[in-house]
Order: C-alpha cells, then sequence, then structure tokens
C-alpha cells in the first residue's frame, strides 16, 4: 500500500456526516471522502432516500475496501424532530462526528412574486434554513464537549444564489443569502474554538437539482445548461473534501466556484 497522502492523514479516524447523500454533490462528497482516506474513516450517510444511500454503502465497499465504515440512516432536515433525534439514534461509536456537511438543499419551480406556491415557500425554507440551522446545531452539541472549547468542521454547501440574486429564484437566493448570514455570524461566535465553518458556494452545477426544480420536466431543466458547461458534483466534493482535510489550523472559510463558461449568476457565455 503506497503511503498515506497528509489529507489521509488528517481524515483519518473522523466520522463525517454528510446530509443529502443520496444523489448530486453529496453522492460525490461520499465517494471523495472515501477514496481520500480509504484506511480508516467513517461515513454516516443521510437522505430522505434510504434505498440510495445503501446502494451508495455498497459501492464505496466494493471501491476501496473495509477500511471505510459506512452507516445509513434515513432522515428529512426540513423534520425538526427527525433532526433532534438523530444522535441519539446513531449506534454510540457512531455518536462522535467530527465533520458535518450540511448539503441537503430544495427548490421547486421558477414562480415570481406574489405567484410562489405558500408550500414552496414553506419547504425551501424548512429545508435550506431551518434544516440547517437545526443540524448545525444538533451537531455542535457534540463538537463542544471537546477540549479547548470545541473542535470539529461544520462545512455549508451555500451557492453563488447567496451572494448575487437573479430573477425567477428569489426564494431560493433568499435562503441561500440566510445561509452565508448564518455561516458568517456563526464563524465569529465561535472564535475561540477550534471549530472550523467552512462554506463552499458553487455556481453552475449539473445535478438532479433542476429536474426537481422543474418537476422533472427535463426540457426545462437541459435549457438551464444548453450551450454551457456546468461544474459537475466530483468538482464541487473535491473542494468541501480539501477544505475538510487542512492542518487543524486552517480555515477555508470561503469558496466560489465557477465553470470556465460563468462569471456571476447572470453572466453566461454560451455557446451556440
Amino acid at each position: 500500500m503506497p503511503p498515506l497522502t497528509s489529507m489521509a492523514k488528517t481524515l483519518a479516524g473522523k466520522t463525517v456526516l454528510i446530509t443529502g447523500a443520496s444523489s448530486g454533490i453529496g453522492r460525490s462528497t461520499a465517494f471523495e471522502f472515501a477514496r481520500t482516506s480509504p484506511t480508516d474513516l467513517r461515513l454516516i450517510l443521510t437522505a430522505r432516500r434510504v434505498d440510495r444511500l445503501h446502494e451508495i454503502s455498497k459501492q464505496i465497499r466494493e471501491e476501496v475496501g473495509e477500511g471505510v465504515k459506512v452507516y445509513v440512516k434515513q432522515l428529512d432536515v426540513s423534520k425538526p424532530e427527525q433532526v433532534s433525534a438523530l444522535v441519539g439514534e446513531l449506534p454510540e461509536e457512531w455518536q462522535g462526528v467530527d465533520v458535518l456537511v450540511n448539503n441537503a438543499g430544495f427548490m421547486s419551480g421558477d414562480a415570481q412574486p406574489p405567484d410562489i406556491p405558500q408550500q414552496v415557500i414553506d419547504d425551501v425554507w424548512a429545508t435550506n434554513v431551518t434544516g440547517l440551522i437545526n443540524m448545525t446545531q444538533a451537531i455542535l452539541r457534540i463538537f463542544k464537549t471537546r477540549p479547548d472549547g470545541g473542535r470539529g468542521d461544520i462545512i455549508m454547501l451555500g451557492s453563488i444564489a447567496g451572494r448575487e440574486s437573479y430573477a425567477g429564484a428569489s426564494i431560493y437566493c433568499a435562503s441561500k443569502a440566510a445561509v452565508r448570514a448564518f455561516s458568517d455570524a456563526l464563524r465569529k461566535e465561535l472564535i475561540s474554538t477550534r471549530i472550523r465553518v467552512i462554506s463552499v458556494d458553487p455556481g453552475q452545477v449539473l445535478t438532479e437539482f433542476d429536474n426537481v426544480k422543474y418537476s422533472d420536466d427535463l426540457s426545462k431543466a437541459d435549457a438551464v445548461y444548453a450551450g454551457c458547461e456546468p461544474l459537475t458534483p466530483d468538482d464541487v466534493a473535491e473542494v468541501i473534501v480539501f477544505a475538510a482535510g487542512r492542518r487543524e489550523n486552517v480555515v477555508v472559510a470561503e469558496s466560489l466556484l465557477f465553470p470556465s463558461n460563468q462569471a456571476s449568476t447572470t453572466h453566461l457565455h454560451r455557446k451556440l
């Protein structure tokens, strides 16, 4: 076996919890952690679609072997009662979470005010904002029990939409702006600890997100990427794992990722 990389050594022995791990960036992040630290790592994969999580667990085991242990847990972060019960429902040996990846996110439709359905507003906020805050609080209680005020990593999956809003996505942009504000404040509140707050904000990424947003209307979803070469989930996952794999005193506080055809939410170069 080749020598371990510095990142593998940094991640060795850690327990990583990923929300929304059944597809897209969450799924890629699980594989990237496993590939980076294949000899001594625990992954807690959570999502609503637990059947997909079991398949991912099997694929990880087949690819990297038994050095990466995977625990699968069905979880809908928009349900506060599920989040509050999560840690207590984990086996004791899995409760010492070291890294939380707040990846779960949601959007439906492109309606504009005053025509946004109330259910869409409620669902987006419950997942993207309240769910993320509740998950952070639940895992922070674990982090805070550790010496020197606490230690651990909280990785927020944000978006360029939280920095620069665009038409047709007011609720989604507002939710990601809330995540950005929460992360900024939390980083300041935890300054006396060894707890790192890390934000990763992608631009255009090709995932199932737009299929969900447009209720599986593939023509609308495909139009989002027409003439463009978007980021892949693997591109974003590599940045997430890189940030988690830094020496403890190094905080990759913010990362903004674009594909080469993008310079802002609205400045896109499309090849015709």
